[in-house]
């Protein structure tokens, strides 16, 4: 049984996590499956957006606190073992943003810690309603600093801060009015709306949305003239090209695009 498992459908690529009885935690083996299969989708033109689900009762549980413990036991106290855990889920995450096709997380049960954080750091994200969120790992004595990067970028300070400070949960319907997550929908729901999301996106013109991905998130770490500037830029290399010139002649002569990627 594979612990990352990925099945196609037309342009889009579905990854599921799949530990349940770990609630999918963020192991050495799950940081590596999501790595390499990350790395696979960088390249992957057929494929045009990406859901990441988790199996059984939870999306992801964080951490895996058992295996940090043991690495505990090395001579250094764990020190090594730490820093390239961190290292290596850091890397993870970030390449979540570096793919050129958006990234919606499926979530449901609970997603907290580094959970909470892959939540975050997807591009998108649907949740079930009754669905928790949390960074509480101050409630075991760590603070989630790591975790907290990803959710300061998504969520305003205070309310992050008191996340993080406070380590209680906040619900679905909370998440998606604080901009964690884009909606809650039923349980039933789910599998269908964000299947529905992905297809729409995968709908569009590749190059449009991997070149317009990439400007979104180097802009919004610039300032305001900057950002103009850069994504001015941006604007212009995306009219060159041949794709854009048809997808607009498709839209004044009211018919569908012939792109050709």
């Amino acid at each position: 049984m594979a612990i990352l498992e990925r099945s196609d459908t037309g342009a889009v690529a579905h990854l599921n996590m799949n530990a349940p009885e770990r609630l999918n935690a963020l192991s050495d083996e799950m940081l590596g499956a999501l790595q390499d299969e990350f790395e696979r989708l960088k390249g992957d033109r057929s494929i045009r957006a990406v859901i990441l689900s988790g199996s059984g009762k939870a999306f992801c549980a964080g951490h895996d606190l058992k295996q940090m413990t043991a690495g505990r036991q090395a001579e250094d106290g764990g020190k090594a073992y730490f820093k390239d855990l961190f290292d290596r889920c850091a890397r993870m995450m970030m390449t979540v943003q570096q793919l050129p096709q958006p990234v919606i997380a499926q979530v449901h049960g609970i997603a907290t810690a580094a959970g909470c954080q892959l939540v975050a750091t997807c591009d998108l994200a649907i949740a079930a309603e009754g669905t928790r969120f949390g960074v509480n790992g101050v409630n075991i004595g760590l603070f989630c600093s790591t975790p907290m990067v990803a959710l300061s970028r998504n969520i305003p300070r205070k309310h992050a801060f008191e996340m993080l400070t406070t380590g209680q949960f906040i619900n679905a319907a909370r998440a998606a009015e604080l901009g964690l997550i884009n909606r809650a929908v039923p349980l039933d729901n789910l599998v269908d709306e964000t299947a529905a999301l992905a297809e729409t996106l995968a709908g569009k013109l590749g190059a449009a949305v991997k070149t317009g991905k990439q400007a979104f998130y180097q802009q919004v770490q610039m300032p305001l003239d900057q950002a103009y500037a850069y994504t001015g830029d941006v604007m212009v290399e995306n009219m060159l090209y041949r794709d854009t010139e048809e997808g607009i002649a498709a839209f004044i002569e009211k018919r569908d695009p012939n792109w050709t990627q």
